[in-house]
């Protein structure tokens, strides 16, 4: 779930230096807009500015990427370094520092990358660039996206003569827009040419009248993923756009002094200051162009799906928890666990601590804490059980190095509850994907507290399916839900079930991904959630823990209900909003069955 930030000046530097003091605004938004999504940028960073009417022999594009989690620092360490060496006629002259400074220009674009493949080097990090001798065939492009049908769009583009040099979607993605650009230009070229003699005045023409809508929907028709795209031509044109099922989300606001967009709303909010209603979210299907002299159009390029599927692991995990929305959606998800924990308590309140898994378990904590209360009518007993040393997402980290982290990621706050089995110990948790921090950590240090009972808490249910528009965990083996549901089906004798799902999944092999019809579901279908969560416990559960361990997860039901405006499950239902995902994970339990599915 990458993180996206553009700026777009609508006035000469000139007029930022004077209102602000500093030609810089645009690139002090862009530093705060990248900072503020500093969640989505776990492996690099790239910025990319584009500068207006640029004398022919001058360098118009500047670019920086680095790799690391304080990426964003060095790349403004690098240009806050240069700053610092200019001397101060240029630096406080808008027109001089244009002139004579990279990244002072009317048009930037930042990326945070959070890797979705596995594959890491700096050739990965955005924007990407595709030069050309002529601006208006010179592109800048980064965005939040996967695609699920890479091989599809390689072929297509290597039957029409191109010579892709890697099969990431990225790079697939800037050769498809990179052809249809060409072809839109040569289409303007053609035309005006007829009417006029001047190649200066041809290019300017093309420039006024390229259809950036039309290269957009040409290359788009053809993918098959969740997206936001954003855009800029070496002649100043820039767009946005997002997929037609909304999976992926995009945000802007507009004045007469800027435009920004971002794949966050308080991110914008609070780099402009301004309020929640300000921000406009971008519309699925929908394209945001502006144009070279300011003009901002909004462009269909797919009509927005009837059944959108916005994701709902945006709200639960990745997104600022700073967006009211969010917010309010995150406290219902914890509120609705309520009468499960009480259950499995036992109601027993005056003997349970309650707490949470930081960090971004602790709005859910709060909805659950006022829950509980509503249900039970009493106070509580809240603590701080847990403390995170190390901010490290261990479910995307190397499979070299995972388990490692993991046993080091969390430390126990001692004294925190009653020693010698007294105390019952409630933690709640934003999801549970592989099971590996609970199992390598979590469990263990809470067993040092002595509790009666431990009962972990999931405010997502459980996650059954890989995601293939966000984070891309392609082996099945990866989740222990399907490890649970594995598990039982043997231990109840109902291997056939294994056997009949790869050979439907087999049968599929060589169908279009239209055709593909999602079997792996029928894996879980024996088996209620609390059974599957009974299972996941025992298998989680480390032999030296010596107290019971319970999980307790987020109904379907329940997400819907905290999160009614974003349907997008299919990682806790397998229900894919696009073809391509029910081929991948047919592709996937394939190579579970067969062997190649391990860690």
């Amino acid at each position: 779930m990458c993180g996206i930030a553009m700026v777009r000046l609508l006035k000469p530097l000139e007029f930022y230096q004077e209102k602000y003091g500093t030609w810089q605004y645009g690139l002090q938004k862009m530093y705060l807009l990248m900072e503020k999504q500093h969640n989505r940028g776990q492996e690099g960073a790239g910025l990319a500015t584009v500068k207006l009417d640029m004398p022919a022999g001058e360098e118009y594009i500047w670019r920086d990427r680095v790799e690391g989690k304080n990426a964003i620092q060095g790349i403004f360490a690098t240009i806050n370094k240069k700053l610092a060496d200019t001397p101060n006629e240029v630096y406080t002259n808008a027109i001089k520092a244009k002139s004579e400074l990279p990244f002072a220009g009317e048009l930037y674009l930042g990326h945070l990358r959070y890797s979705t493949t596995g594959k890491s080097g700096l050739s990965y990090v955005h924007p990407f660039l595709r030069r050309h001798n002529w601006k208006n065939r010179t592109m800048v492009l980064a965005g939040n996206f996967n695609l699920t049908n890479v091989d599809e769009l390689f072929d297509h583009l290597t039957l029409k003569g191109q010579h892709p040099r890697d099969k990431g979607d990225t790079f697939l993605m800037l050769e498809s827009l990179g052809f249809q650009l060409d072809q839109e230009v040569q289409k303007e070229y053609d035309k005006i040419k007829q009417r006029y003699t001047n190649d200066l005045a041809i290019t300017q023409k093309i420039e006024e009248n390229l259809d950036i809508a039309s290269f957009i929907r040409k290359s788009e028709k053809m993918w098959d993923g969740g997206y936001v795209i954003c855009g800029m031509l070496g002649h100043g044109d820039s767009f946005i756009f997002r997929d037609s099922k909304g999976i992926r989300p995009a945000f802007y606001y507009i004045n007469d002094e800027i435009v920004v967009s971002a794949s966050e709303r308080p991110v914008i909010q609070t780099a402009m200051n301004v309020k929640e209603e300000d921000i406009i979210e971008l519309q699925p299907g929908e394209a945001m162009i502006i144009k070279k002299n300011g003009t901002i159009k909004f462009e269909t390029i797919r009509p927005a799906a009837k059944d959108l599927k916005k994701c709902s692991f945006e709200r639960i995990y990745f997104s600022r928890g700073s967006d009211i929305d969010i917010y309010k959606e995150r406290k219902k998800l914890g509120e609705s666990l309520a009468l499960p924990i009480l259950k499995a308590i036992n109601n027993e309140v005056d003997n349970t601590v309650f707490s949470f898994i930081p960090n971004t378990a602790e709005v859910a904590f709060y909805g659950m804490k006022d829950g509980i209360k509503a249900l039970n009518n009493q106070a509580i007993r809240v603590e701080k059980v847990l403390i995170k040393d190390i901010k490290l997402r261990t479910f995307i980290s190397n499979n070299d190095e995972r388990n490692d982290l993991a046993t080091h990621v969390y430390d126990v706050t001692y004294g925190s509850i009653r020693r010698g089995k007294v105390d019952n110990l409630v933690a709640i948790d934003d999801s549970i994907v592989r099971g590996t921090t609970l199992k390598q950590s979590i469990l263990k240090i809470l067993n040092r507290l002595e509790p009666k009972k431990i009962v972990i808490v999931s405010s997502s249910p459980q996650v059954r399916f890989p995601d293939y528009y966000g984070i891309d965990m392609p082996r099945m083996n990866e989740f222990c839900a399907f490890r649970a549901a594995i598990a039982l089906l043997k231990e109840t004798g109902k291997q056939d079930i294994i056997d009949e799902v790869y050979r439907k999944s087999k049968a599929q092999v060589g169908l279009p991904k239209e055709e593909i019809i999602n079997h792996v579901t029928e894996i879980y279908k024996s088996f209620t959630q609390q059974e599957v969560s009974k299972m996941i416990a025992k298998m989680l559960t480390p032999a030296d823990v010596d107290c019971p361990v319970e999980l307790v997860y987020q109904t379907i039901e329940g997400l819907h209900e905290a999160c009614p405006n974003h349907a997008g499950d299919w990682y806790f239902t397998g229900d894919y909003p696009t073809p391509g995902g029910n081929k991948l994970v047919n592709e996937a339990f394939i190579n579970y069955y067969e062997g190649r599915d391990q860690n």
